[in-house]
């Protein structure tokens, strides 16, 4: 077993009893830093990821499962980290994206409507020349998309 499903079984014996917390990610970096990407349906605070890194930590040690020195780091991904997962793309309905496409070199922004089995639909303003811009609603099917991040509004 590698260190990361491990790592993984913890947090999800950790959070078993907090059905509104997940994992967006697991990496064990080659210098020793192993990273912990934690969110939640409504975030997630200090205390849960402190706890996370505790239990994780004691029994990383326990079972001396990491021969080397290591960093362990248990966060929420930062505002710049693609969204990953399910249920992050669900905690994100009605927020403007930013898509970026396998086949594209543009990227497509626009607000996030709806979450559905086989992609995201968004709501895009589709300016055509000497015309006004028109807000249309667009099915992005997961398979095309190679990342997606929140835009940040300071409006």
């Amino acid at each position: 077993m590698n260190i990361e499903q491990r790592v993984r079984e913890l947090v999800e014996e950790k959070i078993a009893d907090r059905p509104e917390l997940f994992i967006v990610d697991i990496k064990m970096h080659p210098n020793g830093r192993l990273v912990i990407l934690m969110d939640g349906d409504n975030g997630i605070g200090i205390a849960d990821c402190a706890a996370i890194s505790r239990t994780v930590g004691f029994h990383l040690e326990e079972e001396n499962v990491i021969e080397q020195a290591y960093h362990l780091e248990v966060s929420s991904p930062g505002l710049d980290y693609p969204l990953s997962t399910q249920r992050q793309y669900q905690k994100n309905v009605g927020r403007s994206l930013s898509v970026k496409l396998a086949d594209v070199p543009d990227k497509r922004e626009g607000k996030l409507l709806e979450v559905q089995e086989a992609g995201i639909l968004i709501e895009e303003s589709i300016k055509e020349k000497g015309k006004k811009a028109v807000l249309e609603q667009n099915l992005i099917p997961f398979d095309q998309i190679t990342e997606i991040k929140v835009l940040i509004s300071f409006k």
